[in-house]
């Protein structure tokens, strides 16, 4: 199946202070999606956004908003984050004893649903899940922080779940989180992935639409 190269810049390696200019200029830049990075300090050692962010740059934005949470118990989140104008949210396999209700609930709030695997996590463990699913993410680095390197045994973790996915669920996307660049974009591409999330190897390399250009041609390397 041909598929559309995804790019979904994580905010976490944007300039804080000028959030409303930095998501302007990634709608210059030709970008569609936009990554959110929700740190509780519980689940993850680091804290940074909520429901009152997202909902206030919703209004000067037409990015889809693709909001991972990275936080315990998520199932007492999600609302408010639908309300704030997610579109995706995606929560972490690891992080709730109810997967599959909150999978449902996220989806009865009208919202796209992803599920997220720390590096540990085996893809085995959402099998079931996957044909109601809009996405799954593989993280590629322990999250919490951005500027990690590439975890290796991801490329084996990406192939394994693009196996499941052609089996289930072939609409289904998977997005790969941390060590992206456009070095090895071609690799995580061939291996399956549709969307990359890119912080520091794509805000650090103004300007951005030339930015984003380099990983789309990467893309089709």
């Amino acid at each position: 199946m041909s598929r559309e190269f995804i790019l979904s810049p994580s905010l976490l390696s944007c300039d804080f202070g000028r959030m409303a200019e930095e998501l302007e200029a990634l709608e210059a830049a030709d970008l569609k999606w936009v990554h959110w990075d929700v740190m509780d300090g519980r689940f993850v050692p680091n804290i940074t956004l909520g429901p009152p962010i997202i909902g206030a740059l919703r209004k000067t934005s037409k990015l889809y908003f693709d909001v991972h949470l990275m936080i315990e118990e998520p199932e007492r989140y999600v609302e408010e984050f639908a309300k704030a104008g997610a579109d995706m949210i995606v929560v972490h396999a690891e992080a709730t004893n109810h997967l599959e209700r909150i999978c449902a609930q996220i989806k009865d709030l009208g919202k796209d649903v992803g599920v997220a695997l720390n590096p540990a996590t085996p893809v085995e463990n959402i099998r079931y899940l996957i044909p109601q699913l809009d996405m799954a993410l593989i993280m590629s680095v322990n999250p919490g922080f951005g500027g990690q390197g590439f975890i290796p045994f991801s490329l084996d973790k990406i192939k394994e779940l693009a196996a499941l996915r052609d089996e289930l669920n072939p609409e289904m996307l998977i997005q790969v989180d941390g060590g992206c660049t456009p070095e090895n974009t071609p690799e995580l591409v061939a291996a399956g992935a549709d969307c990359l999330v890119s912080g520091s190897a794509f805000f650090k390399f103004p300007p951005l639409k030339e930015r984003h250009q380099v990983f789309k041609d990467a893309a089709k390397a």
